[in-house]
């Protein structure tokens, strides 16, 4: 029987951003996305995907997911088989996270959530190349608009009060596939580094022209690389 492989989006995603991974990894895993906005408490959507979680699981988590995956771990380490994560970041919000999260809020709240996505986000995600391709953006936008403003207050609350995860890393024991775009721009590839070397048993992937979406940017490079080291 295949094991399970609950799929975490990032902030203003949803399963759209896994929609490759779906179908690309299927002889491989059960796979299954989850809710990342349950909750304004990190702790608590952890625990709600806990609940629906098979007795052990993977995970397969993207930024927000990946902060996910991370606090998942510290509630319920002895459950967890492998961890994949993308393009995330282990460490607290900086101010200039802070600042920026708080001022979308602000936006969605005026109506704004289109703009925000549109004009600003798309942008910053995705490498150049890729922002050039309007159905690209279509689909990103589309994410965004059906988590809507209250999704998305409830993302940036839960994250912006997330703990450092530093001190936990050294204490993943289970096999973990970080993989990042070397043109993310979000959490940038330094951060990746850092962690393969403080998680005992990881393994680094770096996909060429890519950005901070690697999952829909280069999805056969992704589910190739998942598939090359999932054992």
């Amino acid at each position: 029987m295949k094991e399970q492989l609950l799929m975490i989006p990032g902030t203003l995603c949803d399963a759209g951003l896994f929609k490759h991974q779906i179908t690309g990894l299927k002889n491989i895993a059960n796979c299954k996305v989850v809710s990342n906005s349950s909750s304004d408490d990190m702790r608590v959507v952890a625990a709600n995907i806990i609940k629906e979680a098979d007795d052990t699981f993977s995970i397969l988590g993207l930024s927000y997911g990946g902060i996910l995956a991370f606090e998942i771990w510290r509630q319920a380490p002895d459950r967890i088989n492998k961890l994949i994560l993308l393009n995330t970041n282990y460490k607290k919000p900086s101010k200039t996270t802070e600042t920026n999260q708080k001022r979308f809020v602000e936006m969605a709240e005026k109506g704004q959530l289109k703009q925000v996505t549109t004009d600003i986000l798309i942008d910053a995600m995705l490498h150049p190349e890729h922002a050039k391709n309007e159905q690209l953006r279509q689909a990103v936008l589309q994410m965004a608009l059906n988590i809507g403003e209250e999704g998305f207050y409830k993302q940036v609350k839960a994250q912006l009060a997330r703990p450092d995860s530093s001190k936990n890393l050294k204490n993943i024991t289970c096999p973990t596939l970080i993989i990042t775009g070397r043109e993310d721009n979000i959490c940038p590839l330094d951060l990746h580094k850092e962690m393969e070397q403080m998680i005992p048993k990881a393994t680094l992937k770096i996909i060429e022209h890519c950005g901070h979406l690697s999952t829909m940017e280069q999805p056969d490079k992704v589910n190739n690389a998942i598939k090359a080291w999932w054992k």
